[in-house]
């Protein structure tokens, strides 16, 4: 896409030119046609575009097909009874739903999505798909997802004009910027100043922003208004994170039509039009009509992998994309990020120290706790720094968890023994719904887990055994695998299934912990061990007290994110400082994303059905009267069929419970606000390390930035001192590396790989 950092001063700048030469509604014919049309010149490109209200006006003409519909409404019903709180989201607590979003019910909902197709009420095949996504995604939990193929197969839509939003001194609210005026007002040799938006869309920016904000994954309001900008620690993740913000179509944004046209007001009187655009994800060739493109990309079957007949335990520790480390991988960039100590090539994680005034403090940047195969390269990095952290004479830590959307889950145990080795490992206790599907499972998986030794196998053993202790013996279906909230093991399936708990009419298992001692944890935790169990439980030396560490967010930790929180938090009393938020007084959430604590892929829950059916039975009998059960649901393909390709389509699992919360209530709706609320300025949009310095200053150096709240006493615990050669170096490099800050180094588009679900806790974007 063409840049558009030509300004003129003052003003907004011009919308970028669509690839495609047709503008809305001026085709004749068949939209389709025209969409294909255009396709067809852009063949040197990698993902052609055309304008958006053609896209829309393209797939609004599949015809609605009535039998395939029914199918697939009928088909998810299997895979929404593994959702474990639908009866909490559906009556949730007054607080949250006050503070956060409103009650949804999901059955009810499909119910009456399945009355509207009985009835032939949709006037086409997109505002059926439309409507049974929105119902996922009302949910706001971002581990409940389902984008059918006519939302997410054919067009993403977008917009060619980023936004930022930001308190013009950190202490007025903050109001909404187009992104490439405040970095050319930053770093460009300009001498405007950017102005702030006041309508959208004839609507003031605050109405339609907040609104806009609606459609993304998370549940806080305030980090869904995060979501909708431009941010620096998102980027930095390149194709495994969401984007340039879902404004911009980015994310959840991508699947929502945007109108033709995005019209802004500025406050300084000026206006601009942007055309919006849609991606063509698929060839269009020989399309010629509505009728060929559902024939064409909306009947199945898909291009997509089968589930594996075994299911494996690690095919359940992380839903993510896709990224697998290649063997020569290439480093992505992080714009607004200063030269790493350290750094995980993917931006993972990454370990920075801070310059002149603030060189007694250390960063920790953990945007992400992985997902994809660099779990041991994750814990490496975050060892490798904080060990130099302390070599270095660091005071203070700050752990910056913006952007995290979660990953495996045992790294976010790993990184707060890391920090905490002598504290209790745990926060929190797990549950998941107790119906026939689990229970019979469990009852197999338990039974045949007891007919072989419980061994960590290497790749040099037995492969046979090696396969039975993946993929069935450190599953959460054997009862061996977990612990109860007393730290001892289960005696049995029906020790830990129960049903332990009965709320609003649902059932759900008795509460149990990860043993992190359990010999089968590298099967878990994608080949690595926490730090003070097993062969690491030698580490014992805390790197920083609990008043010298802050976490810093935006609102985005989600899933892993969320486990690690309640460790820091409620076990070690860290202190956690949130950002920006919606243009409003008061405090804000510090952790905005899903707080259950692992999602299941559809895949692997039909991959466990079909393998308890096919091969865990004694006898062909044994094996029809297990298909005779809700197992027997498993076996169609139909939800797999009319997915959009190389989407995560998730349910979550497992609900965390809070220790010492006897009224059992998932965390998912508990209510929590930050220590600090602290407001982006323009300069956090263009250098994180504002960020961490405002941080800093808050929390140990008696300067508070907080609008809401409040950490430190008020007094400096950051002493001016006589730096020695090295920090002399580094702050003349990080002068350096400021100075050296280009307009150029901002990617205006960041695109973001297809969410394959490969399993755990992780939040799909």
């Amino acid at each position: 896409m063409p840049r558009f950092f030509n300004a003129i001063a003052g003003l907004s700048f011009a919308s970028i030119a669509l690839s495609s030469p047709l503008q809305a509604r001026q085709y004749g014919g068949s939209a389709c046609a025209a969409v294909s049309a255009s396709v067809a010149t852009q063949s040197s490109v990698a993902t052609p575009t055309v304008p958006a209200q053609l896209a829309y006006d393209c797939i609004t003409s599949a015809p609605f097909n009535q039998s395939a519909a029914l199918a697939l409404v009928d088909g998810v019903v299997p895979y929404f009874k593994w959702q474990s709180n639908t009866v909490w989201l559906k009556d949730p607590p007054a607080e949250y739903a006050e503070k956060v979003q409103p009650g949804i019910d999901i059955w009810g909902g499909l119910e009456s999505i399945r009355a509207k197709v009985v009835a032939g009420a949709y006037e086409n095949e997109y505002t059926f798909g439309l409507e049974l996504y929105l119902l996922l995604q009302s949910t706001h939990d971002g581990h409940f997802v389902y984008v059918p193929d006519v939302i997410g197969n054919v067009f993403n839509f977008a917009r060619p004009v980023p936004l930022v939003s930001v308190s013009a001194d950190g202490q007025e609210l903050p109001k909404a910027y187009v992104y490439a005026d405040v970095l050319a007002e930053s770093l460009g040799n300009t001498t405007f100043t950017s102005s702030a938006i006041s309508q959208i869309n004839g609507q003031s920016a605050k109405e339609y922003l907040e609104n806009w904000a609606q459609y993304g994954s998370l549940q806080d309001r305030d980090a869904l208004y995060n979501n909708v900008f431009y941010e620096l620690a998102t980027v930095s993740l390149g194709p495994v994170g969401s984007g340039i913000g879902t404004f911009a179509g980015s994310g959840r944004g991508r699947w929502i039509y945007p109108n033709a046209t995005t019209d802004f007001v500025f406050e300084n009187g000026t206006s601009r039009s942007y055309d919006n655009y849609a991606k063509v994800l698929v060839n269009f060739t020989g399309v010629a009509d509505g009728a060929s493109l559902y024939q064409r990309f909306l009947t199945g079957p898909r291009p997509t992998a089968t589930p594996s007949a075994t299911p494996s335990a690690n095919s359940t520790l992380s839903a993510t994309p896709s990224a697998t480390a290649t063997a020569t991988p290439k480093p992505i960039p992080a714009p607004g990020y200063p030269p790493p100590v350290v750094r995980e090539i993917h931006n993972l994680i990454g370990g920075y120290f801070l310059e002149d005034d603030y060189s007694d403090v250390a960063v920790l940047s953990v945007p992400s706790f992985v997902g994809i195969d660099a779990q041991e390269e994750f814990q490496s990095t975050a060892a490798t720094f904080l060990a130099a952290a302390k070599a270095a004479g660091k005071k203070k830590l700050v752990v910056d968890v913006s952007a995290n959307g979660g990953g495996t889950i045992l790294l976010g145990y790993d990184l707060y023994k890391l920090l905490f080795p002598n504290n209790i490992g745990h926060a929190a206790a797990d549950r998941f719904r107790a119906f026939e599907s689990t229970d019979i499972i469990g009852q197999k998986f338990s039974e045949v887990a007891g007919t072989f030794p419980r061994v960590l196998v290497n790749e040099t053993g037995n492969q046979t055994l090696s396969d039975l202790v993946d993929s069935i013996g450190s599953s959460v279906f054997n009862y061996r695998s977990d612990i109860d909230v007393n730290l001892t093991n289960f005696e049995s399936w029906q020790d830990k299934f129960g049903p332990g708990i009965q709320q609003k009419g649902d059932n759900f298992t008795n509460l149990f912990r990860w043993n992190l001692s359990d010999v089968l944890t590298p099967l878990n935790s994608g080949g690595i061990y926490v730090h003070g169990y097993g062969p690491l439980s030698n580490y014992t030396q805390q790197p920083f007290a609990a008043e010298d560490i802050v976490v810093v967010t935006d609102g985005y930790c989600a899933s892993t994110c969320t486990i690690f929180s309640e460790l820091m938090r409620q076990r070690a009393g860290v202190k956690y400082i949130s950002l920006g938020g919606r243009p409003r007084a008061g405090i804000t959430q510090a952790v905005g994303g899903v707080k259950g604590t692992n999602n299941f892929p559809w895949t692997y829950i039909q991959a466990l059905a079909q393998y308890t059916v096919t091969e865990l039975n004694a006898t062909l009998d044994e094996s029809a009267k297990l298909r005779a059960t809700e197992l027997g649901d498993y076996f169609d393909n139909t939800v797999f069929r009319r997915a959009t390709v190389g989407n995560a389509i998730n349910v979550n699992f497992r609900d965390g419970i809070r220790d010492g919360d006897d009224s059992d209530v998932p965390l998912q709706f508990v209510y929590e606000p930050s220590d600090c609320r602290i407001l982006y300025t323009k300069a956090m949009t263009v250098d994180v390390t504002a960020i961490w310095k405002a941080v800093a200053d808050t929390t140990w150096g008696g300067v508070s930035h907080c609008v809401a709240g409040k950490v430190g006493g008020g007094y400096k615990s950051m002493v001016k001192r006589e730096l020695g050669v090295r920090e002399k170096v580094l702050s003349r490099r990080m002068r350096e590396w400021r100075r050296g800050l280009r307009v150029e180094d901002y990617p205006m588009d960041v695109s973001t790989e297809a969410e394959v679900p490969r399993g755990d806790g992780l939040m799909a974007v």
